[in-house]
């Protein structure tokens, strides 16, 4: 297996965005499959490696990275030294993100296999609602699949309350990183960004708008979102397709740091479902 880890891929006036890349080389034309982590997540996260070690072994190439404004940096990866970068970071700049690896994969990157058939993400998380979005207004993407994804991104400012107040009145709120301890910034500009962008970033209408294949899969205990949450995206699209998985949470009973050799049956579905699906 060919692994090229901890890749920068540069743009000018813009943060660097750090990737990985796993494949099994072939003469054949490859499918890829680009991996979108969620909030306070990265592409080191847990038992990431292992998934993408599963799509390599079943034909495809997967690409997992870093969101440019996630707090990670080249030098440190997993943890968020770059606390200013977060406290920038928005939608906006997600979707840009994927599609300067969007950019990178048509230019024939020479990290990446010589022979390309089809794109496919995947997103955890609140990188489920950027996949969606991304796949509804780019022709490039031909399937996408969410993992305990969120299905509305306004709700979660909740805009009646104190704190929002507080945060629209100061210009910041913090929020604690239960791994690191750390009290992580978000500027204002994060909602700033959503309101002037709201249609956009409106999941259920990209949902409703997406004509390629699309698969939702949630666990049944997830208590950070509900698996009320994929039901409703589901119902959003008759064509999609819905797989709850009984007693995974929102990380499918990983962790981290993930010290075992193999996945636990709740991500092992994930992974083999997922890859049925894109097959």
């Amino acid at each position: 297996m060919i692994v090229r880890k901890n890749k920068v891929l540069t743009s000018e006036n813009k943060k660097p965005i750090l990737y990985d890349v796993y494949y099994n080389e072939t003469e054949k034309s490859q499918p890829i499959v680009i991996f979108c982590h969620g909030y306070k997540g990265f592409k080191d996260w847990g038992a990431w490696h292992l998934v993408a070690e599963a799509f390599a072994e079943a034909g495809f190439c997967f690409i997992k990275f870093n969101f440019s404004h996630n707090g990670g940096t080249a030098e440190q990866p997993i943890d968020f030294p770059d606390l200013e970068a977060f406290a920038e970071n928005n939608f906006s700049l997600e979707l840009d993100d994927l599609d300067r690896v969007l950019n990178e994969i048509k230019s024939r990157n020479e990290n990446l296999p010589k022979k390309i058939s089809t794109i496919s993400l995947i997103g955890h998380s609140r990188g489920g609602g950027i996949v969606l979005i991304k796949a509804e207004e780019d022709i490039r993407v031909n399937k996408v699949v969410t993992w305990a994804s969120v299905s509305d991104f306004k709700a979660r400012f909740q805009e009646d309350t104190e704190d929002f107040k507080a945060w629209k009145e100061t210009g910041i709120t913090h929020v604690e990183n239960s791994r690191t301890k750390q009290m992580l910034p978000h500027k204002f500009q994060f909602y700033k960004d959503f309101k002037e962008n709201e249609k956009r970033f409106s999941i259920n209408r990209a949902v409703k708008n997406i004509e390629i294949p699309v698969f939702f899969v949630h666990g049944s205990d997830d208590p950070t979102v509900s698996v009320n949450e994929a039901k409703a995206i589901h119902s959003w699209n008759s064509q999609s397709e819905l797989k709850i998985v009984e007693g995974a949470d929102h990380v499918f009973n990983t962790k981290h740091p993930w010290e075992d050799k193999n996945l636990p049956e709740e991500l092992k579905t994930v992974v083999e479902t997922t890859i049925d699906f894109l097959k």
